[in-house]
């Protein structure tokens, strides 16, 4: 994609009105090793937001019912997909078949010391791992970063340096969250990936986006 600051119809869109957080948003002159992300949710919240595709307001997606505290900053990666490429390379490294994308933007978890206190906001982000997760027979990709320049987690580069108490959190919440008692959840995280990979899942997403959106950018010149 173009990068939207170099265009003069995009910089006065954006002068004028907000930018959509998944479409308007670049994801960063250094992707993917330094990207820009959306932050939908922090550790505090005990509502479950979500962007709304259409109009990209935060939404309230539905209150968190049971005791599930979110262990870092949650959010997505602006600019990308969950779709074909991306349920390609699951099948590939999982061995299996039939495993299709969520049809999502590339979901990000960014680890910070910081107390930040509410979402809807841009954060620099370092990826440094991340979650293979299947729910169903779709892709899920948990992508672990860290938050650009942070006092503690910034010096991190490789999800296996992270202290194993960390990993086994954001495990237990993203297995759990969605539970509800005397139901069953087909979820599982087939594996953990280091920097390279995580890397290679936000690549094949871009590549997504830019199939299922190719034509976005015309769309909106147009307007």
């Amino acid at each position: 994609m173009a990068n939207r600051l170099m265009d003069p119809i995009g910089r006065l869109m954006g002068l004028r009105y907000k930018s959509h957080p998944w479409h308007g948003v670049d994801i960063g002159k250094d992707a993917p090793d330094i990207i820009t992300c959306f932050v939908e949710m922090v550790t505090t919240d005990t509502v479950k937001y979500e962007v709304d595709k259409v109009s990209g307001y935060l939404r309230i997606d539905r209150p968190q019912k049971y005791s599930n505290v979110l262990p870092a900053l949650y959010g997505f990666i602006p600019q990308t997909l969950c779709a074909e490429k991306v349920a390609q390379f699951a099948n590939e490294k999982t061995g299996r078949t039939g495993i299709i994308g969520d049809g999502d933007p590339l979901d990000i978890c960014i680890l910070s010391e910081k107390n930040i206190s509410h979402g809807d906001l841009l954060v620099q982000a370092i990826p440094i791992g991340g979650f293979r997760m299947i729910d169903g027979n779709e892709a899920d990709d948990k992508i672990i970063a860290v938050l650009k320049n942070d006092a503690v987690y910034g010096n991190y580069k490789d999800f296996t340096e992270l202290p194993p108490l960390i990993v086994d959190r954001l495990k237990h919440y993203f297995l759990t969250y969605k539970d509800l008692p005397g139901e069953l959840r087909d979820c599982e995280i087939t594996h953990t990936y280091g920097p390279e990979e995580a890397k290679e899942v936000i690549a094949a997403s871009i590549e997504d986006y830019r199939q299922k959106f190719e034509n976005l950018d015309n769309l909106l010149s147009e307007v």
